[in-house]
């Protein structure tokens, strides 16, 4: 990706909030499956580097979750300045160090904390401990960007609420399976265009494969990890605010169990939750830690947005049995049938408009009330879940 020459912070977020659909000729090409003979959706452009080296500078910290690397990632493509790195594990440091060698090994957290040219810290604790991370980084002055889940009890959601609400500073979440999926931003575009209409219903499947080998011991701790709905589960919630446009909802069923791992008994490996938000739309998702090794992928992650003018699906990380390539989006409309392979032409435009969030105090990348609302559904959805017995 180039580095284009910055000219000022509001013109980068004009660029990287270029993302619309664009209604051009059929002849550039068109989908694979029906197409009307005049039009079809093309995504792009690209978002570029919003800053250039050193005028957004960030840290990463608490490296228990391989997600730190994405989160690393996809905030340098957007022209961050990664500084320092921290985590009681050496071992750890060093891996991260291998693959990002300009990060300097902080001493202890303080250090990053006290240094003035950091403005943002990043990490991907064990979950039940990013809520208290987030808190002493935002009272430090730092702005705090975590993995998912955010929180693991409403507790923890409440504090931060009231330390963004005392401090001012940004309490944000990797909510990585729209953020970085270009099929889940090409279709956030679609439906704010008003391409379906207005949304009716959400439907998510959140399938993961466990990788129980590789996996830490908290992972299936209960305590330390949440449960299904809290963990995974808050990426489906946050996909449906958006996408709905919803800004508050209620449960209205959940549930979850244990059916292939008896051995882990505190794990989840199903879970499924419904909702109505406030706006009248509704909302079910299924999330699992059930896919088979036969999948050429780590889930078949599909999304279902329903609209009154049209309908699209998501085919996030396969399309099984035809394609091995990500991001397939199929759109219906009133003129039509699409299929939009969307791979590398997307991009994730989230965090340049993070970036300047941070350094503008804005909120046009996600703003603080969707982040922590989509968070209290899971924790909602987890407390209220009924507990799924297999039986003989």
């Amino acid at each position: 990706m180039k580095r284009r020459e910055f000219v000022t912070r509001t013109a980068g977020a004009m660029a990287v909030g270029g993302l619309l659909p664009q209604i051009v000729g059929a002849q550039s090409g068109g989908g694979s499956a029906r197409v009307p003979v005049n039009t079809t959706y093309v995504p792009g452009p690209k978002p570029v580097p919003v800053v250039k080296a050193g005028e957004f500078v960030f840290a990463a910290a608490h490296l228990d979750h391989n997600h730190i690397t994405g989160q690393c990632s996809a905030l340098k493509e957007a022209g961050a300045t990664l500084k320092w790195v921290y985590d009681p594990d050496p071992a750890k440091v060093e891996a991260f160090r291998k693959r990002y060698p300009e990060a300097r090994a902080a001493r202890a957290l303080e250090e990053i904390l006290s240094d003035k040219e950091v403005s943002l810290l990043t990490a991907a604790a064990v979950t039940s401990e990013r809520g208290p991370l987030g808190c002493r980084v935002m009272e430090a002055g730092k702005d705090y960007f975590t993995d998912k889940a955010p929180f693991t009890s409403l507790e923890q959601l409440e504090q931060a609420r009231e330390v963004t609400a005392r401090t001012g500073r940004k309490y944000m979440v990797y909510y990585g399976e729209r953020l970085t999926s270009e099929a889940g931003m090409f279709a956030t575009e679609l439906v704010r265009d008003g391409v379906i209409g207005r949304v009716v219903q959400v439907i998510g499947l959140g399938p993961h494969r466990l990788n129980k080998a590789s996996r830490p011991k908290w992972f299936f701790q209960r305590e330390k990890y949440g449960g299904i709905l809290c963990d995974i589960g808050s990426h489906q919630c946050e996909q449906f605010l958006t996408y709905a446009s919803a800004t508050d909802a209620k449960v209205t069923h959940a549930a979850a169990g244990n059916f292939a791992n008896p051995d882990t008994p505190e794990l989840e490996d199903f879970g499924e939750a419904s909702f109505v938000g406030n706006n009248g739309s509704t909302h079910s998702f299924r999330v699992d830690w059930l896919t088979p090794d036969g999948l050429g992928t780590w889930g078949d992650g599909r999304t279902f947005i329903l609209g009154t003018r049209g309908y699209i699906e998501l085919r996030k990380y396969i399309d099984v049995g035809r394609e091995k390539t990500p991001d397939h989006v199929y759109l219906v409309d009133q003129k039509g049938e699409y299929h939009i392979p969307v791979d590398g032409k997307v991009g994730a435009p989230f965090f340049g408009q993070f970036i300047l969030d941070c350094l503008n105090r804005t909120e046009k990348a996600m703003t603080q009330a969707h982040a922590f609302k989509a968070a209290e559904l899971s924790l909602k959805a987890q407390a209220a879940a009924l507990r799924l017995v297999p039986t003989a």
